[in-house]
């Protein structure tokens, strides 16, 4: 259960779009913000910034297509069709123009969504991302040196066909545990109420599967992102990146699509809502303040 600032619990809802199924989770008032959450995570991410958030804002938090609570449809796990269902839902719940505060795998569709609905979204709060078609995908298991030091040993894993789903299958709880964890320069932020949640939903039929389908889309991602970064977005962009996982280089990735870009450094690792929800707010909080 999710709660606003009143401690009520966060308003739910399904809503049919772009030829499937959200859950999402609504609360507050005032200018919309939409909050997407990466892999392997739901909108119960956001559980500790929501009630930040919602005495100045209409917050909703999807569910991601195939993740959390949503459906889990054959295809479509491409950013630009995730991020179109996002827009399809804002829509629907009456809102025209929106912030996006998007993290990991949110992040990128969270920008797709700034690109491909530019008379809708307001600014873009870019969290702890790297992005296809710009660096992401050269941090596979295919070489273990790069750049920044970050080798990525699940992507060259989860791109093989039918084996990820075999060895995960029975063990979600072991691997993403693991997963958040180890991605964190705050481990013990991992606590066991959200830990159950990501597990619960991972393991519904279909969950891993919908989870690597996201991966498995990133070189469809990687044109998606070069062909709309030909045109660099025009709203402000504050990119938040976690020192402990992909820190300054947050920022540099979105210099490639964005031309205003602010960049801010948390003492954290990668799930910086989770890790430190109040030094997250103080920042999120003016941005969306000042770009209504």
């Amino acid at each position: 259960m999710m709660y606003d600032h009143d401690g009520a619990p966060l308003r739910t809802g399904r809503a049919a779009v772009n030829g499937t199924s959200l859950h999402y989770r609504t609360a507050g008032s005032g200018p919309a913000v939409v909050l997407l959450h990466g892999v392997p995570k739901t909108g119960y991410h956001w559980r500790h910034l929501v009630p930040k958030l919602a005495p100045h804002h209409t917050v909703v938090v999807p569910d991601l297509r195939g993740l959390g609570d949503s459906a889990r449809p054959a295809d479509g796990y491409d950013s630009a069709t995730m991020s179109d269902d996002i827009a399809e839902l804002m829509d629907r719940l009456g809102h025209r123009t929106y912030a996006v505060v998007g993290e990991d795998w949110g992040a990128v569709i969270g920008y797709q969504l700034a690109a491909r609905h530019r008379d809708h979204v307001t600014s873009l709060a870019f969290a702890e991302a790297l992005l296809p078609g710009f660096g992401f995908e050269d941090h596979t298991a295919l070489t273990s040196e790069n750049v920044s030091g970050m080798h990525l040993w699940h992507l060259g894993f989860y791109f093989q066909p039918d084996v990820p789903e075999m060895l995960i299958s029975g063990h979600e709880r072991e691997l993403i545990t693991y997963m958040i964890k180890n991605e964190r320069g705050r481990p013990d932020t991992a606590t066991s109420d959200a830990i159950e949640e990501y597990v619960r939903c991972y393991s519904l039929p279909g969950g891993i599967r919908a989870m690597l389908a996201v991966y498995r889309a990133m070189l469809t991602d990687a044109e998606q992102n070069r062909e709309a970064a030909r045109k660099k977005l025009d709203i402000p962009v504050l990119a938040l990146g976690g020192s402990a996982f992909i820190g300054e280089r947050n920022a540099e990735q979105a210099r490639f699509v964005a031309h205003d870009v602010t960049g801010h450094v948390f003492d954290a690792g990668h799930d910086l809502a989770e890790e430190v929800p109040d030094e997250m707010a103080a920042v999120v909080l003016p941005f969306l303040a000042a770009h209504r």
